[in-house]
């Protein structure tokens, strides 16, 4: 599965986030997004919790994982 399917398919399951300046759909879409924020934060302490726990480990698959996960963080500028 490609990552614009696992995008599409999160985007579909919480409903539109941007909005659009009318309260009653606003209200909606601010619900979606606090379900989305939810979800990234899961997301990213697991991320966190591979780069940190992997990272600096001996097995080769191990620390790829982790230090891809350390790198992504990284990139965000996400302090450790």
């Amino acid at each position: 599965m490609s990552d614009m399917s696992l995008f599409s398919i999160v985007l579909k399951l919480t409903g539109p986030v941007a909005p659009v300046g009318e309260t009653q759909t606003d209200d909606a879409r601010f619900e979606n997004l606090q379900q989305l924020l939810g979800l990234m934060a899961k997301l990213h302490g697991l991320v966190d919790d591979i780069a940190t726990q992997n990272k600096d480990r001996h097995e080769f698959s191990m620390s790829r994982a982790g230090k891809k996960c350390d790198e992504y963080l990284n990139y965000l500028g996400i302090p450790k």
